[in-house]
């Protein structure tokens, strides 16, 4: 909720964590990520880059429709008038989409879990998942994600078997 688009390059498919959207006791501000390892770049996938393309182009209308009550704060994701867009609405609206979508079970940090879920399924490997989330130790993302790897595992042995040509024997 605190990126920016001086923070974003679609070119380069790429963006920068550089501060976070927080409430504190003055209200919601701007603070930097959490940790140092919080701060960093993230590879965009193509799909995400056209995204956000929309989004650019959504905003530039907001803008317009906005006029002189607009504020610029340079956000990828503001309010109608380019404010800082308040959390719980953002979370009201998820709730929103979900129930629509008849997904009850879902929570917003879902996705993270899915995302990272996704990826080792693919094949992945665990210290990329570990980069991309932003964890702290690869323990910390095996031992939260370790539920994937076992699958992993069994198709590590079947291309075992395939390399020494013992395929269709396990």
């Amino acid at each position: 909720m605190g990126l920016r688009w001086s923070d974003v390059d679609l070119p380069g498919r790429a963006l920068f964590v550089r501060q976070t959207l927080q409430r504190t006791d003055h209200g919601l501000e701007f603070v930097p990520p959490k940790t140092h390892r919080s701060s960093r770049p993230l590879p965009l996938s193509t799909l995400a880059v056209r995204a956000l393309e929309s989004q650019r182009v959504r905003q530039a209308k907001e803008r317009l429709a906005a006029g002189e009550v607009w504020t610029d704060l340079g956000l990828v994701f503001a309010s109608t008038i380019g404010t800082a867009m308040e959390p719980r609405n953002v979370n009201r609206r998820f709730e929103q989409l979900r129930a629509t979508a008849g997904l009850d079970w879902l929570h917003l940090h879902d996705l993270r879990h899915a995302f990272a879920t996704f990826l080792l399924d693919q094949g992945e490997e665990l210290r990329t998942v570990m980069e991309l989330l932003g964890h702290s130790t690869i323990r910390m993302t095996a031992d939260t994600y370790g539920h994937v790897l076992p699958a992993r595992a069994r198709q590590a042995a079947s291309a075992i078997d395939r390399v020494l040509g013992e395929e269709g024997t396990a």
